[in-house]
């Protein structure tokens, strides 16, 4: 049985996630129109990130459960509807690059991957939506598919790793108008047209939300959730 405080400290982590993807959306606002399609490119990532942090926090810590499985189930699987059509024009446009270093693809794999871990949970009639217990973690009845779920989640989380260099050393010219690197195949382009427009035609910003709005905040956050994501298959199967 998995003790109970490094499941406590990895919900701490999404709970952190949480809340800068709280933020992000709240600075973003996007609920107003925007100049660019690509302002939904960033949207959709952080409503993603914030669900996900969520329901995990819930997964490894029964205290913080907020919604019950099947409604965790389903609302993963409009992500996993959603991303798969993102993936399927990218695919279009781009090709098979779209698959390996694509903005969409890895939502995609955490998107089905929630699907199957909540399915999994609900199976074994654990209550609420909780994965530990005083049974231990709720056991997956096809561990060949976590298996491939936990490969591939590693497999982007190595990729955001080797990309979060670049992108940290950019983020000052990136907010400053110089071209910076791309996050995960958007074009860095993209990326500052998304950074002036929260800032307000790039006026005099903090350094906490520069750092906030930055892209290598947003593949933190993925590289955080696809580790929590990667030992929870592991410790379920």
């Amino acid at each position: 049985m998995t003790p109970a405080w490094i499941l406590d400290i990895f919900a701490a982590v999404m709970l952190v996630v949480a809340a800068v993807s709280a933020a992000r959306l709240a600075g973003a606002r996007p609920w107003q129109p925007r100049p660019s399609q690509q302002g939904a490119v960033v949207t959709d990532t952080d409503i993603s990130h914030l669900l996900m942090s969520i329901a995990m926090a819930g997964m490894l810590a029964p205290g913080l459960t907020t919604l019950p499985n099947g409604a965790w189930v389903a609302v993963f699987a409009v992500l996993t509807a959603w991303f798969g059509y993102r993936v399927t024009r990218d695919y279009q446009s781009s090709g098979a690059r779209a698959l390996a270093a694509g903005h969409c693809a890895p939502h995609l794999v955490h998107s089905a991957a929630m699907v199957y871990m909540f399915l999994a949970i609900t199976a074994s009639g654990a209550s609420g939506g909780g994965m530990a217990g005083t049974g231990g973690m709720s056991k997956l009845s096809v561990p060949t598919l976590a298996f491939v779920f936990a490969f591939t989640l590693a497999a982007y989380t190595i990729w955001d790793l080797d990309q979060l260099s670049g992108l940290w050393r950019g983020l000052v010219p990136t907010v400053a108008g110089a071209a910076g690197p791309a996050l995960a195949g958007v074009p860095a382009g993209a990326l500052h047209a998304e950074a002036m427009t929260r800032s307000g035609a790039g006026g005099a910003r903090s350094g906490l939300v520069t750092v906030l709005d930055s892209p290598g905040t947003v593949v933190g956050c993925r590289v955080a959730m696809g580790v929590t994501m990667t030992l929870m298959l592991f410790l379920m199967i």
